[in-house]
């Protein structure tokens, strides 16, 4: 089921996993949708000074999220960040961004992700997140996006009201 903006409903029954996964799934199309209609230029820009966050920053560094988490910690894959080696700084830097390369990149890492949740046999599998120096559970991970998308998208919120007046849901 979807919502009359086609983001997919979060059930409100079932068990954790299929909840986990729905809300993480309204969560990334929450951020899809704050973007809709705009150029690549309101994408970037920067609308609540001083503050030099932007909507195709957050998209960009959603990308870096979703492969630190899923790809790096879960599934051990020794790969650098999508726009840098270690610098999770570089994908907020947007002046030569544009939205089919960031949300190319984004998607991609969220089709990762999803491959990765999917073959876990269990919640419980566990990797080793070094900024942490701990193993943390899929569980975790979950929770964790779903945490980052919902604040990220209170951003989103936010900017996009700035550059021309949309809000809701």
């Amino acid at each position: 089921m979807n919502t009359p903006d086609e983001r997919p409903v979060p059930p409100l029954t079932g068990g954790e996993r299929e909840m986990l996964r729905g809300f993480l799934d309204f969560h990334r199309a929450t951020l899809a949708m704050k973007c809709e209609g705009l150029t690549d230029e309101q994408l970037r820009q920067r609308s609540s000074p001083p503050s030099t966050l932007s909507l195709l920053g957050l998209v960009r560094h959603m990308a870096e999220v979703e492969r630190t988490w899923f790809r790096r910690v879960i599934n051990a894959e020794d790969l650098p960040l999508v726009w840098s080696d270690s610098d999770y700084q570089v994908a907020y830097d947007v002046a030569d961004a544009t939205r089919a390369e960031s949300f190319a990149a984004w998607q991609a890492e969220v089709e990762h992700s999803r491959r990765i949740e999917l073959a876990a046999e269990t919640l419980d599998v566990t990797g080793h997140q070094p900024r942490w120096e701990a193993d943390v559970s899929l569980r975790l991970v979950m929770l964790h996006l779903i945490h980052e998308y919902a604040r990220h998208n209170g951003h989103a919120d936010f900017l996009r009201e700035a550059i021309d007046g949309v809000v809701g849901a």
